[in-house]
């Protein structure tokens, strides 16, 4: 079983940045991919950026060229490092692992971006 706990959001003028943690309760170098998702206010949950097992990543909707998704093996914790934010990134941030067919989410972590 995998526990995870997001950190790092906070309140940010456009333009600014955050980086959000995601520490893992297990060895993150054995899970299958580790993911962060967005939730806009009053909006489903989307997936915003991958990571592998084998360090290949993704990204997914605006973020691109602005959020880059990285880990951390000896510390167990996968990070997300927003640049540029914009209003539309405001929301909650949920990390998320996949390993041996099991879902894992985190609490989540509030982001607002104000203009």
């Amino acid at each position: 079983q995998v526990q995870l706990v997001e950190s790092g959001g906070g309140l940010v003028h456009t333009g600014g940045s955050l980086k959000l943690s995601c520490a893992a309760s297990g060895i993150i170098a054995s899970i299958d991919v580790m993911a962060w998702y967005h939730q806009a206010p009053g909006k489903q949950r989307d997936l915003v950026a991958t990571l592998s097992s084998s360090g290949r990543t993704s990204y997914y909707g605006s973020v691109k060229d602005r959020f880059a998704i990285s880990r951390d093996n000896a510390k167990n914790t996968m990070y997300l490092q927003m640049d540029s934010l914009e209003p539309e990134d405001t929301g909650v941030y949920y990390c998320n692992a996949f390993l041996s067919g099991v879902s894992y989410w985190g609490q989540g972590t509030q982001v607002t971006v104000s203009s």
